[in-house]
């Protein structure tokens, strides 16, 4: 990362801002999702990430490091989720239902 860049100001929300989004495509709700950053190796709820909504799509930073974890971008035809800066996402099955959350 650029290190004069300064990624933290008034339009920076956390990962909440895009919880709606998220859920909307993977069916239910990320917030509580454990994630580790590949660039940093800290460890954190999604709802801890550094999110950028201003450009043509979503980016969500790590909040220590402030890399890149996850870019979200939706066209006319199609929706691009890119987690390569996630090590891993920790998904734990919902008793009685099957479905994944947190």
């Amino acid at each position: 990362m650029d290190e004069g860049a300064d990624l933290t100001d008034a339009m920076t929300l956390d990962g909440n801002a895009v919880a709606g989004e998220l859920e909307e495509l993977l069916g239910f709700d990320m917030t509580a999702v454990m994630h580790r950053c590949t660039s940093c190796g800290n460890r954190a709820a999604m709802a801890t990430l550094l999110a950028y909504m201003g450009g043509p799509g979503t980016v969500l930073r790590c909040s220590i490091c402030r890399e890149v974890v996850i870019r979200l971008v939706r066209t006319p035809t199609a929706t691009y989720l890119d987690l390569r800066g996630a090590a891993y996402l920790c998904l734990t099955p919902v008793p009685d239902s099957g479905r994944a959350h947190r």
